[in-house]
């Protein structure tokens, strides 16, 4: 047996062990994305139990993600597990600035920074959903403190003005939180203003029926 067949023999396990790997963790990816939308999903219809037990599978999937992934982080940044991550940090946020009014850190929700981050982003435009439905509700009042959060949301973004290399598109989810501030301000204004001139109508109203 020559050298070269030696190596290919070596080489060529080391290729496959790594690509049975990917192919695991491109799974996984794919249904922590499903799990965390879900989990959104009920949210929005105030099924938080079910939101807890769909974050919790999340969760146990990214954890499962690292460990096949321990023994090639080069896979590991291919892009598709920043994808999982980023939608797991939304649900999280999500769930956490919904029910509780409060604000997670990076290390409470478990991803890396940046995927921390990018996920915010994305809160931005579920939080402008929360609120439409409010003044749908009639409750636009209430909407006032998500705008703020979504406000809060786009001047963190806005700090870290680095190379796409190191924030891995981190600018485009800064354009998509500006874009619901202006968008869900616009609204809100409106919807407060109306609520305001339905409040005096009704006040003018009664005044003159007495």
């Amino acid at each position: 047996m020559s050298i070269f067949e030696n190596l290919s023999k070596s080489m060529l396990a080391g290729f496959d062990c790594k690509d049975r790997a990917r192919e695991e963790a491109y799974r996984l990816s794919r249904e922590v994305i499903r799990l965390c939308s879900s989990s959104i999903r009920s949210v929005h219809r105030n099924d938080l139990a079910s939101a807890e037990r769909l974050m919790g599978e999340a969760a146990l999937g990214l954890e499962r993600i690292r460990e096949v992934l321990k023994d090639h982080q080069d896979v590991r940044y291919a892009g598709f597990v920043d994808g999982a991550e980023q939608e797991y940090a939304e649900a999280r946020c999500v769930y956490s600035i919904t029910t509780r009014h409060e604000i997670l850190t990076v290390d409470e929700v478990g991803v890396e920074p940046v995927n921390y981050l990018a996920g915010l982003g994305d809160v931005t435009g579920e939080l402008r959903r929360h609120i439409l439905d409010l003044i749908r509700g009639g409750r636009a009042e209430d909407g006032e403190y998500f705008l703020g959060i979504i406000e809060e949301i786009y001047y963190l973004l806005m700090l870290f003005d680095y190379p796409d290399a190191i924030t891995r598109g981190l600018r485009r989810k800064s354009d998509l939180a500006r874009s619901m501030l202006e968008r869900t301000r616009g609204d809100l204004t409106n919807a407060l203003e109306l609520a305001k001139m339905q409040e005096s109508l009704c006040s003018f109203r009664e005044l003159h029926q007495t």
